[in-house]
């Protein structure tokens, strides 16, 4: 028998072409946005101030099943696209598992992550509509990292709040944004009233997205040549990361294989809507029965520990009410090194799909999920974003079941990206100063008790 090859690429043909719309096949729609004024649902129009008006229309769209990626993000796509599947031999092998475990992995760009699937669409679309400018929001710099890539590449300028832990915990990352010629600023900041509002209620506040979103918006509302892009939780976003699915089923079909679980790390949703949404479409048309189990945090456990209600996407309360599970727009994690898994809300396609039971949620620890870390390196030889950890973890958890069971089940898990910038926190992880926070249930509902009241 032919064994199968550690990387599997794509050929340039075999590239998708279009992304795949989750909406038009789920079988109940998620809550409407609403209105935060009027708590009416809202209509394509009423986004027209925040984003291009072709992502507006993507993020009303439940009916598209594929939607046609433009020529010139194709070409800039196949700048570092496809990205390779990934046979985890060595990792089977020290497991002792009978399990085959693959990765989709997406760290072949200088983002070091999937993120610049979506910044590079959203990039596009603004060009294309005449805007000179986007704002934004970061939280381990992954996702303005893409952006920058992407803005110059369009030729637009950004400006990138970024969550002040972070700015603090990865200053090179700072200088890879300023690179490629984005303004960077910590928030919260003194440059926007909600910062200010912010700092002055909690003057030593290490930041959150929600703040940083918050800071964003109100930036880019003040120039209507400027529009606001966010990297994760929005359908527009799990529209472009589907690349990640895409590719990764064709990739698994050449060998002759198929999923049984999946699993990505969960922050917003961006990385694991995009890693399970082809094989999400099986299992929503009866063709298949996968697992799919989103990790997050124990320190930011939306999923696990949220509640499944309508809630402001940024703590300044600036932004549509969105149902999804949510700590509450007013949590603000502890500055661990959960790095982009910080936000206080999940994706309303990923918490409609958890609610309905399609899928499954599970919490890991800092000094669990570093473990896990150190162990991939060593033995697939790539040094794996904390982000992508959380996944690492669970994959290993799921691979260790099969062990016991005998079961020859095939995992596959996202990879969303390298950890070079977050090297200090694999220095107190080896250095064993790195410590685990979990909000008590005190500490979760002072962030329940500002949740909107909705009916």
């Amino acid at each position: 028998m032919t064994k199968i090859p550690y990387k599997t690429y794509l050929t340039e043909d075999e590239m998708p072409k279009q992304w795949y719309n989750i909406r038009a096949d789920m079988k109940e729609q998620h809550d409407p946005l609403l209105n935060p004024g009027t708590l009416q649902p809202l209509n394509t129009g009423d986004l027209y101030p925040v984003f291009a008006k072709e992502l507006c229309k993507q993020e009303m769209d439940t009916t598209t099943r594929y939607i046609d990626i433009p020529e010139p993000v194709l070409d800039y796509y196949k700048t570092y696209r496809p990205s390779p599947l990934i046979r985890a031999y060595n990792l089977e092998k020290a497991l002792d598992t009978p399990a085959k475990i693959y990765f989709k992995f997406e760290g072949n760009n200088t983002s070091g992550s999937h993120k610049l699937n979506a910044a590079a669409a959203m990039a596009y679309y603004a060009k294309a509509e005449g805007l000179t400018s986007l704002t934004t929001e970061t939280g381990a710099g992954q996702w303005g990292t893409a952006l920058s890539m992407a803005c110059a590449h369009f030729g637009l300028a950004l400006t990138v709040y970024m969550v002040k832990v972070s700015f603090q915990q990865k200053p090179f990352r700072k200088a890879v944004m300023e690179t490629y010629g984005a303004k960077i600023i910590p928030s919260p900041s003194d440059t926007t009233e909600v910062g200010r509002a912010i700092l002055a209620k909690n003057p030593e506040t290490g930041g959150s997205l929600g703040c940083a979103i918050s800071e964003a918006i109100e930036v880019s509302m003040k120039d209507d040549k400027c529009r606001y892009a966010l990297g994760s939780v929005l359908n527009q976003v799990l529209l472009h990361q589907s690349i990640i699915g895409l590719e990764s089923k064709i990739a698994m079909e050449k060998l002759g294989e198929y999923p049984d679980i999946v699993i990505g790390c969960a922050g917003g949703g961006s990385n694991l809507g995009g890693l399970m949404s082809a094989f999400m479409q099986d299992k929503l048309t009866g063709k298949s029965n996968s697992r799919f189990i989103a990790v997050e945090p124990a320190s930011c456990p939306s999923l696990t520990r949220g509640k499944y209600a309508y809630d402001f996407c940024d703590t300044g309360k600036m932004t549509p009410l969105a149902r999804m599970y949510t700590l509450g727009s007013d949590f603000i994690p502890s500055p661990n090194h959960a790095g982009g898994l910080r936000y206080h809300g999940m994706s309303p396609i990923l918490s409609k799909l958890y609610h309905d039971g399609y899928m499954e949620a599970v919490s890991a620890e800092q000094n669990q999920v570093f473990e896990a870390a150190t162990k991939f390196c060593k033995l697939e030889q790539i040094l794996p974003a904390p982000e992508s950890s959380h996944a690492i973890y669970t994959a290993i958890q799921e691979a260790l079941k099969c062990k016991e069971t005998g079961e020859k089940k095939t995992i596959l898990f996202g990879l969303t990206g390298t950890g070079y910038f977050d090297m200090n926190a694999y220095m107190q992880y080896n250095e064993g100063t790195m410590t685990d926070y979990i909000p008590t249930d005190a500490d979760l509902q002072v962030g329940f008790n500002g949740l909107p009241k909705v009916d």
